[in-house]
């Protein structure tokens, strides 16, 4: 079954164009018409005069969302719009954009017009693109503002354009922008699949140490497909359009701090299945949090300390040279140190600990690889073994000049896999909770000792793929499209 798509707006007597293979509807008939409630796979464009709080505008957004019809703007959006903090993270998430687009101007302030993504002037386009997909509005006013004290541009708010508040002189252009959206959109809408729900893939294409390789995320796209998404590539620009989506999964490195952790917020907020959730990221993250933990439920991990300031000498005796120091929000061996002196101790800790109050310090326990189990929704799916990197004491080596070198990685069936790993790890990964992670243990002798747990582990063709093959792709993807039926609350 194709989509339906409607353009609601308050009177369609009034509405100058007629769209082929778009819907014109009157607010109130959407609203009140039974039709309406009971179809399915529906994209509703809300172009009412106004979106005022309990406004006809207003109640077309609150129930598309409802009746479980993707619907622009959404709900969120129309929230977003009054919330300082979105305001301040678009303005920094755009601000070189921002600053390149506004400097040749000498005025304190601007006003841009955005109408689904286009503004009059071209040296403004990229800009406007940007913020239609932060947003989700059709039509949209930015108000930019002069900094005076550090010389720079920002975004002082957005509010959306009514259909009837377009100025005279904007409004040719802006009836040319919604018959090329809507011509895209029915191109777009003819060459998906038969898939039931949308699925977005956050990815970054710029990222040396991306969770996934391209050939892995042509597998997941397929995988996707066939257990019945529109699966989606997206990157940090498509915050906006979350809510379009029914599930969201990350891609790219997670960091609190970070787009990455923001979208699985916002995600989780709009009632997406998100792999890996908040909750997760924000627990695999942190380092000190883990020891923490792994101690606190008598899971075996190299003996490990929290230095801070006022125990560095303490931590120092008691762990032994050399030693592992490791920043908390570490990841792909990056602030994770091994030191081999007190000198070489204490000037590294200092150095940590002007980024944060607390590092965690490690005994050292050389071997040759790493297990890396990798679980999902509390069941194991592949087992690696992560070789050091020549004449290194880690899996990945920087050189000086910035050249990474890996060590070589071989995969296992699980049913191969020592016992006493398996358990430790599934045992470790229950105490985050049942989403996508990554267990790193090191075997020595009949000891196992938990390293970390990260979420969003690495899955790359070729490599943790090489047992399971494409099922590898396939078991993740089923389990994502199952989340999304217990979600919906049936089966489609």
């Amino acid at each position: 079954m194709s989509k339906v798509i409607l353009i609601v707006v308050d009177d369609p007597q009034s509405w100058p164009l007629e769209i082929e293979g778009v819907q014109l509807v009157a607010a109130r008939d959407y609203i009140t018409d039974p039709h309406y409630l009971t179809l399915r796979r529906v994209k509703i464009f809300n172009l009412c005069r106004s979106y005022r709080y309990q406004n006809l505008g207003y109640y077309v957004s609150l129930l598309a969302a409802a009746r479980g019809h993707r619907v622009l703007p959404g709900i969120g959006a129309l929230q977003d719009l009054k919330s300082p903090s979105i305001i301040r993270f678009v303005s920094e998430e755009l601000d070189a954009l921002i600053q390149k687009s506004f400097r040749p101007l000498r005025s304190e302030s601007f006003t841009l017009s955005i109408y689904l993504g286009h503004n009059l002037a071209m040296c403004h386009a990229q800009l406007s693109l940007r913020l239609f997909k932060m947003f989700q509005m059709p039509f949209l006013r930015a108000v930019f503002v002069f900094n005076q004290k550090n010389e720079k541009w920002q975004l002082q708010n957005v509010q959306p354009i009514a259909a009837s508040e377009i100025p005279d002189e904007h409004r040719t252009f802006a009836v040319a922008m919604v018959q090329e959206y809507f011509a895209g959109v029915r191109a777009r809408t003819r060459t998906k699949n038969t898939g039931r729900f949308d699925l977005a893939i956050l990815v970054n294409p710029e990222e040396a140490d991306s969770p996934s390789n391209s050939r892995a995320l042509k597998k997941f796209l397929c995988a996707a497909e066939s257990v019945g998404f529109f699966p989606e590539l997206i990157g940090r620009e498509d915050f906006g359009r979350l809510p379009q989506f029914d599930a969201l999964f990350l891609r790219e490195t997670t960091r609190v701090n970070h787009h990455t952790y923001k979208f699985a917020r916002r995600a989780a907020a709009e009632g997406l299945v998100v792999v890996d959730d908040p909750d997760s990221i924000l627990k695999c993250t942190n380092k000190v949090f883990l020891a923490e933990l792994l101690q606190r439920h008598k899971i075996t991990v190299p003996k490990s300390l929290i230095a801070h300031r006022g125990n560095q000498e303490q931590v120092l005796e008691s762990i032994g040279l050399p030693c592992i120091l490791k920043q908390p929000d570490s990841s792909f061996s990056q602030g994770v140190l091994k030191v081999d002196s007190g000198r070489q101790f204490n000037e590294e800790l200092g150095k940590l600990l002007q980024k944060s109050d607390l590092v965690i310090a490690q005994e050292f326990m050389p071997t040759d690889f790493d297990w890396r189990i990798g679980i999902f929704d509390r069941k194991l799916l592949y087992a690696c073994k992560y070789y050091m990197a020549s004449k290194h004491w880690q899996i990945l080596k920087r050189t000086a000049n910035g050249k990474q070198v890996e060590g070589i990685a071989e995969t296992f069936p699980v049913e191969e896999v020592p016992l006493a790993v398996c358990q430790t790890a599934l045992k470790a990964a229950n105490l985050i909770g049942n989403g996508f992670y990554g267990v790193d243990l090191k075997q020595i002798g009949k000891k196992i000792y938990v390293i970390e747990i990260n979420d969003n582990p690495s899955i790359d063709a070729g490599v943790e793929d090489r047992i399971l093959k494409d099922n590898l792709y396939l078991e993740i993807m089923q389990v994502i499209m199952e989340r999304v039926e217990l979600k919906k609350g049936r089966k489609q």
